[in-house]
């Protein structure tokens, strides 16, 4: 008995296939490391430039052929910038609390609309359910340009021109949104929400407490996208108002000032970029990491 059971294990472990081993050789891991420092590098020269920009003073901002990296570091471009911004007729304050409710109710706003519209297309069978997907993927082909004017008409048909929802509202009806989160929540398993309806749980505890933990890398990423966007918007086509006009549109009328403002410019591309990248920063971990579901089956 022993031998026969000897031999049934030889053959089981013949019949297992065996492992491929990666072969790399150093110079193929040479060469690999090379080329990916070379794109890095590639990549970060902008930001590289925009810091180093910031610090330069006048004489190595307009000197030709530009340098990448300041000699003479100084902080005397944030010191022009503020004193330009504490001499116009709006406090500085006011714009930074402009920006603020703009970029974070569109955020916001957008999240929230994205994935309570996308919950039922992904995880319900209505009528109309295909159209109404296809029609958001259709709306993804025109650029900004196409619905700007529809747009404008109807805002202001809404009477909501020059205030702060003329801006938050089109934020929220973003179709990539839409598209992305549905696009997550389908990976879910069904029987995920299937066990907590058993459990006497409703379609908002199911969506708030199963589903959006579950898709946070989905909604962390469009939050990211639409910061970006919103951050980047200067209101100039539904605000009048100055004291209605976000930080954005100050800071380009200071960009607008000629070789004069070149300092001040310098500071201003900084801001720009640093507050999205900041934002990123702080959002990474959670962005990058793997759904929980990945390894769900039903």
């Amino acid at each position: 008995m022993s031998k026969n059971k000897d031999k049934k294990k030889k053959r089981l472990f013949k019949r297992r296939p065996r492992e491929k081993k990666l072969n790399r050789s150093m110079a193929g891991n040479t060469l690999l490391f090379v080329i990916m420092f070379i794109c890095g590098v590639f990549m970060a020269l902008p930001l590289v430039m925009i810091i180093n920009n910031a610090l330069k003073p006048l004489d190595e901002i307009f000197q030709f052929p530009p340098k990448i990296f300041v000699r003479n570091p100084t902080l005397e471009n944030f010191s022009d910038l503020f004193v330009l911004m504490n001499s116009s007729w709006v406090p500085f304050s006011r714009y930074i609390l402009n920006t603020i409710i703009i970029t974070g109710g569109g955020m916001v706003g957008h999240v929230l609309c994205a994935s309570l519209a996308a919950y039922p297309l992904a995880k319900h069978d209505f009528p109309g359910k295909k159209i109404l997907f296809n029609m958001v993927v259709l709306s993804m082909m025109f650029s900004w340009t196409v619905t700007q004017i529809p747009q404008y008409l109807i805002i202001s048909w809404l009477h909501i021109n020059n205030t702060y929802a003329a801006l938050i509202l089109p934020a929220c009806s973003f179709g990539m949104g839409l598209y992305l989160m549905k696009q997550f929540m389908e990976q879910l398993p069904d029987s995920l929400m299937e066990s907590a309806r058993l459990d006497g749980a409703s379609e908002w505890r199911v969506f708030w407490s199963i589903v959006m933990p579950n898709v946070k890398p989905a909604w962390l990423t469009l939050a990211i996208f639409q910061f970006q966007q919103m951050w980047g918007n200067t209101g100039s086509l539904f605000l009048r108002d100055e004291e209605l006009k976000p930080l954005q549109y100050a800071l380009q009328q200071i960009t607008a000032g000629g070789t004069a403002r070149a300092g001040a410019a310098a500071a201003v591309t900084f801001i720009i970029a640093a507050v999205p990248i900041i934002f990123f920063l702080i959002c990474q971990s959670n962005v990058l990491e793997t759904m929980t579901t990945s390894g769900m089956k039903d």
